[in-house]
C-alpha cells in the first residue's frame, strides 16, 4: 500500500467509525504500519475530520518525521506493535457500550465478555481487563505490555478498548464486533443466557 493510500484508508476508516457512533468528539485514534515506521491519527483530531495530509508519520523508533503530533495515547499503540509480531495496525476507541462494561463491578477481569456469539470468539477471543490508570499515566503501558503478548485486544477499566490486527480491516472489525458483544452483553444482562459452550468455543479456537 503507498503512503497516500494508507492516508486515505485511516481517514476513510476514520469517518466511518465517526459517522456510526462508536467513538464521539476528539476521542479514539488509529495507527498504521508502514514500511518505514507508522501512520497515527493526531492528538486532538476528531476521527470524523481526519486530513490525510496531517496525519502523524513516525519513524521506525517513534520520532514524528511529519504531520501534526500523535495521538497522546501513542504509547498504547507502540507496545501492541512491541508485543505481537505481525500487528499491522491498532484502533482504540471510546465506544459507549464496551466503556459502559469496562466500568460494571461484576466483569471478570481475565476475561470480561463471555463467549455470546462464533464471530466474537474469533474475532476477540479472551478480552482481559487492564486496571484503571488516569488519562496520560504512562503506568498504563507497562501494565498493557504485561497483556498485550497473549492477547491482541484488551479493555481499559472506566476508559475503552484497544485492539491490535494484522491489517486495518482486521483491528476495525474486531473492535466492532467487540463493542456489538458489549451492547448484546447489557441487553441480556439479566436474562438466563445461553452463551456458547466450552467445546463449541475449543471448536472455534482450533
Amino acid at each position: 500500500m503507498t503512503d497516500a493510500k494508507a492516508r486515505e484508508a485511516i481517514c476513510a476508516i476514520g469517518a466511518s467509525i465517526f459517522d456510526r457512533g462508536l467513538t464521539a468528539g476528539s476521542s479514539g485514534n488509529i495507527s498504521l504500519r508502514v514500511e518505514d515506521g507508522w501512520l497515527m491519527t493526531p492528538t486532538n483530531a476528531s476521527l470524523g475530520h481526519l486530513d490525510p495530509a496531517r496525519l502523524s508519520k513516525l519513524d521506525d523508533r517513534g520520532k514524528l518525521v511529519s504531520g501534526d503530533p500523535p495521538t497522546k495515547e501513542s504509547f498504547l499503540h507502540r507496545i501492541m506493535y512491541e508485543e505481537r509480531a505481525g500487528t499491522g495496525a491498532v484502533v482504540h476507541l471510546h465506544s459507549t457500550h464496551s466503556v459502559a462494561v469496562s466500568c460494571l463491578a461484576e466483569i471478570d477481569p481475565a476475561d470480561v465478555l463471555p463467549p455470546i456469539t462464533a464471530y466474537y470468539v474469533m474475532r476477540v477471543g479472551r478480552l482481559p481487563l487492564i486496571p484503571y490508570f488516569k488519562p496520560g499515566d504512562l503506568t498504563l503501558a507497562e501494565a498493557v505490555r504485561g497483556f498485550a503478548g497473549k492477547h491482541h485486544a484488551v479493555l481499559l477499566a472506566n476508559h475503552g478498548p484497544v485492539v491490535a490486527g494484522t491489517s486495518l480491516d482486521a483491528a476495525v472489525n474486531a473492535i466492532e464486533e467487540l463493542e456489538e458483544t458489549a451492547k448484546l452483553y447489557l441487553l441480556l444482562r439479566g436474562a438466563k443466557t445461553r452463551y456458547l459452550t466450552r467445546a463449541q468455543v475449543e471448536e472455534l479456537e482450533q
